[in-house]
């Protein structure tokens, strides 16, 4: 009874009591061993060995009073402060996972190997739970190495979802981008962090390694094989070590051939042969350095290997019964190595020596293989063709893109200067007996242009008859033409230009100041007869002028009116050849005509002769009578 009393009551100040016939206190043994292993078990009895209630509180209960605070004993509790917050970015700064894979790769095109194993690293980073994968770097593996993907997160599936850490672990197949990795193992971090967060990981398993790679990795099969002579000594001894030949070779026989220099080097150290091209400037040759690679030359080969193609014969002991050594190349005797046949002609001091102290060859002296020169070959010009100039036809002989012939310094002194003759046709034709050309010869290019002044109603197209070219005298040769000069033209001279035969009738007086100053270029009888037919013209223009100023006293209003006409037609395109075209149709030299044959020449050369100032002065140019004087009406219209 007093038992139950004292469980009865609250546990508090002055309600407990205590047995004092209780001399036991002490607890029960709850840890044993069993098989060697410590084992807890619950206890059976309470302190002191009385017995344990019958009814006990369950696990939940327990948690609901441990959570349950004191108010009725200590009051309302005092709330703690929150927890600081740390960012994911903060907690996990430089925190990633790492995980060892491989996945497989196919490989079609190979007879070596059907498939490749390639090892990877997947880096899982906390901070953004993004993932990528690097494949470490093999030297000399051929293949792009690297990063694989990206960091980024990585798609699970085509829900939406992405890779976890939680789904991450040892000995799992995880699928990125239609390409499966397997996970083999992971570090000792990622290790610790997964069991830290109550993921049990798999047992780690071996990495695969690749068959192919594997395979290379296997030494390869050594042969050794007794030798009479140290290499090492032999490499020591002859290093640096190289005997220089000259050599040509002769390709002449061949169509395009030619003779070609080459240096040929022989290193005493492994027997090994270089040919060096050598090039001048200008050759026209690609600069190539080498024309054979340093390699040992065969000299005879086995029986076998002379019916086997030598562009694919890999040549090695097995294939040749003798090589070419030192005692092959001798100056003065010629050597085949690969189809072609070098001369050798001379050496450097070196090599003399080389073969004094080694062969017992005293001297070996330079052979001159220089071939003499061709005499020069006399550059002909082609026959000319008779288009064009000659000189512009020899162009193309001298360049390839031909140039225009070099002007002379008389083109710069005679520029501008212009010889003008008046000609009639040589013809057997009565209609050609009237025509008169213009003879314009340009002193500057020495060429000869033909004007026909228009004659209305003759049934003749007046105007160029012949353009600015050199024209050639008859019975010339054809090489070396000559051109006609100025010392050809004189009254009376015949020029033929292309077939036709011209007579010179007249010249102006700007011929005539040239044949003065230019005395030597001309014959007396040239001189004299244009000299005469000038002094002619001036006698006659003083009487004309004297007649025109006793029958007209209007002297002063006819300058006046000439002036004007001047000025106002300063740039008239028939200025030119007004007078020659009047001279022509006025044989008697009488410096007058006829209205209706002036009226023709003036509407053929396009005066305007409807202008009213013009109409004064025709007015004044006639005494009367049906007839014009020309003279005064020209003067209008010169400078």
């Amino acid at each position: 009874m007093m038992s139950k009393s004292v469980h009865g009551l609250p546990f508090l100040p002055g309600t407990s009591f205590r047995d004092s016939t209780k001399t036991a206190f002490h607890r029960s043994q709850t840890l044993g061993y069993r098989n060697g292993y410590a084992v807890v078990q619950r206890p059976t009895v309470g302190i002191g060995g009385d017995g344990l209630q019958a009814k006990q509180l369950s696990q939940a209960e327990l948690d609901e009073l441990a959570r349950k605070a004191p108010f009725l004993t200590y009051g309302q509790a005092k709330q703690a402060p929150p927890v600081e917050f740390i960012p994911a970015y903060v907690a996990f700064d430089k925190k990633v996972l790492k995980f060892d894979a491989y996945f497989q790769e196919n490989v079609p095109m190979s007879t070596e190997e059907h498939y490749r194993i390639r090892q990877v690293n997947i880096y899982y980073y906390l901070e953004d739970d993004s993932m990528s994968v690097i494949e470490p770097v093999v030297e000399n593996s051929g293949i792009p190495q690297g990063k694989l993907i990206k960091r980024h997160c990585l798609p699970k599936n085509d829900v939406g979802d992405h890779y976890h850490w939680k789904d991450l672990n040892r000995g799992i197949d995880i699928t990125i981008y239609g390409k499966t990795f397997r996970i083999v193992d992971c570090d000792q971090f990622t290790q610790e962090f997964l069991e830290s967060q109550g993921i049990e990981l798999n047992p780690p398993e071996k990495m695969v390694l690749d068959p192919y790679t594997e395979l290379r990795k296997q030494p390869l099969r050594k042969y050794v094989t007794p030798s009479d002579f140290d290499q090492l000594k032999r490499f020591l001894t002859f290093d640096k070590q190289v005997l220089r030949f000259y050599a040509i070779w002769d390709d002449t026989d061949n169509m395009f051939g030619e003779c070609q220099n080459y240096i040929i080097h022989y290193y005493l150290m492994d027997d090994t042969v270089e040919i060096r091209e050598v090039h001048e400037r200008n050759d026209g040759r690609d600069p190539f350095p080498l024309l054979m690679n340093r390699q040992r030359i065969p000299k005879v080969l086995v029986e076998n290997a002379k019916n086997f193609p030598q562009c694919v014969l890999e040549i090695s002991d097995q294939e040749v019964l003798e090589w070419y050594t030192a005692k092959d190349f001798i100056v003065g005797k010629p050597l085949t190595i690969l189809g072609r046949t070098f001369f050798i002609y001379d050496c450097d001091q070196f090599t003399r020596q080389y073969y004094r102290e080694k062969f017992g060859i005293p001297d070996l002296p330079r052979i001159d293989v220089s071939k003499p020169e061709p005499p020069p070959v006399k550059q002909e010009l082609p026959p000319y063709n008779g288009y064009g100039l000659v000189e512009d036809s020899a162009q193309n002989c001298f360049a390839l893109i031909p140039k225009p012939p070099k002007k002379d310094i008389k083109m710069l002194l005679s520029d501008n200067k212009v010889l003008r003759y008046l000609a009639a046709l040589e013809s057997p034709i009565p209609e050609d007996k009237d025509r008169r050309f213009i003879f314009s010869y340009f002193l500057a290019t020495d060429m000869i242009s033909i004007f026909e002044p228009p004659v209305r109603n003759s049934g003749i197209i007046g105007g160029k008859y012949l353009g600015r070219s050199r024209v050639v005298k008859p019975l010339s040769p054809v090489d070396n033409p000559i051109y006609y000069g100025p010392g050809d033209f004189f009254i009376g001279a015949v020029i033929e230009v292309f077939g036709h035969r011209f007579i010179i009738l007249d010249a102006d007086e700007y011929v005539l100041k040239y044949m003065e100053s230019n005395a030597a270029q001309f014959s007396p009888e040239a001189f004299s007869s244009v000299q005469n037919r000038i002094q002619k013209q001036e006698a006659a223009a003083p009487e004309l002028e004297n007649k025109q100023t006793e029958e007209d006293p209007g002297t002063q209003e006819l300058e006046a009116l000439i002036d004007t006409i001047q000025k106002q037609l300063k740039d008239h395109p028939c200025k030119d050849n007004i007078h020659e075209a009047f001279q022509i149709y006025d044989k008697e030299d009488s410096g007058y005509m006829d209205r209706e044959t002036f009226f023709k020449i003036c509407d053929s050369l396009n005066v305007p002769v409807d202008d009213s100032v013009v109409k004064e002065l025709i007015r004044l140019c006639s005494p009367g009578e049906g007839r014009i004087n020309y003279y005064n009406f020209v003067r209008a219209f010169s400078n």
